[in-house]
């Protein structure tokens, strides 16, 4: 398996963070929605003479508050930055996020994402193909593109547009139109087994395809020694309790038999008691929901989980900035090599 892992800290730290990540054998990178934008850092990249080429995405860049317009020009640039490596990924964030933090309007997320994946392709399309834009949704319309703001086509061709996604409708709704599932972090083995894996099928049959590309992502607490492992559990544990206090995850412990955990874990979130928020999450909670161990480890645990139907994971490190030897073995057994 491929490993891509995220492009976090500041854009003008990206440059360096690239190097040091690609030196130690990933794959791709990825940025998420969070303290700075979601596309400058892959731009810095990108756009960087002394970075070597690598994968690119946006995993994810919250798609609701934005045109499709945007994304798409957005899309084309680092496209052309990558020299054919992007990847859009898209998600659609929950309603307190989207009304209160962008100041957007909230209604039928599903339908929102699968409006703005069809959208990007069809104004990407038009820019490839030469052919009129016309598209015509109940949330948004494009019907305008004069020759002046057509970049025409892309040498590298249309970047692939993914959608994330953890609740089955959203699942169905990117198997049906999206280029590839990015599967949300939070997650069991169960869970992804029993409710994505079917939700995928469903939605593939309904849009007449045969498949879509997974993109399955893992939080792992990684560490080469038990004291390095403790350390990297605890972050793991901080956000395994954050995604848990979300009742729009609750359906991932409801699989577990924990969904009472939901509620108590957001009455602790709203009065700040984070440490007793942690507290709740055990180790077998830890260890059914992240993955745990050495990189050798983690490595099979997300084999076991994901290989036989994905060619790449997504891995995060909550809390922990790991040295590039130790980034490089999680490669090296991903990849299924001997460690140097």
């Amino acid at each position: 398996m491929k490993l891509d892992v995220q492009l976090d800290g500041r854009p003008d730290e990206a440059a360096q963070r690239a190097r040091t990540l690609i030196a130690a054998g990933v794959d791709g990178l990825f940025t998420f929605e969070g303290p700075h934008d979601v596309f400058l850092p892959l731009a810095v990249a990108a756009g960087s003479s002394d970075v070597p080429p690598t994968d690119l995405m946006t995993n994810v860049a919250i798609a609701i508050p934005r045109s499709p317009m945007h994304l798409a020009n957005t899309a084309y640039d680092l496209q052309l930055l990558s020299k054919g490596r992007f990847r859009l990924g898209l998600g659609s964030q929950i309603r307190p996020h989207i009304e209160k933090r962008y100041g957007a309007s909230w209604s039928r997320p599903a339908a929102r994402m699968r409006e703005t994946v069809l959208a990007v392709k069809a104004i990407l399309n038009s820019w490839q193909d030469g052919t009129r834009l016309d598209f015509r949704g109940e949330f948004t319309r494009h019907t305008l593109m004069p020759p002046t703001f057509a970049p025409g086509p892309n040498p590298y061709g249309v970047p692939p547009v993914l959608l994330g996604a953890l609740g089955p409708l959203m699942t169905r709704t990117a198997a049906e139109v999206a280029d590839g599932l990015l599967v949300m972090p939070f997650h069991s083995r169960r869970h992804f087994r029993e409710r994505t894996l079917p939700a995928v099928a469903e939605g593939l049959e309904l849009a007449g395809r045969e498949r879509i590309d997974l993109y399955p992502q893992a939080i792992a607490a990684m560490g080469r020694t038990p004291a390095e492992i403790e350390a990297a559990a605890f972050g793991v544990k901080g956000l395994l309790a954050f995604y848990g206090s979300t009742p729009a995850y609750k359906p991932v412990l409801d699989v577990e038999g924990w969904g009472d955990l939901q509620p108590e874990l957001n009455a602790l979130s709203k009065t700040g008691d984070v440490m007793t928020m942690i507290g709740l999450i055990d180790d077998t909670m830890t260890r059914t929901l992240a993955v745990v161990g050495t990189p050798a480890e983690c490595a099979a645990e997300i084999k076991d989980r994901f290989g036989d139907v994905a060619e790449r994971v997504c891995a995060y490190f909550p809390g922990t900035t790991h040295p590039p030897e130790t980034i490089t073995a999680l490669a090296t057994a991903l990849r299924g090599e001997a460690a140097a």
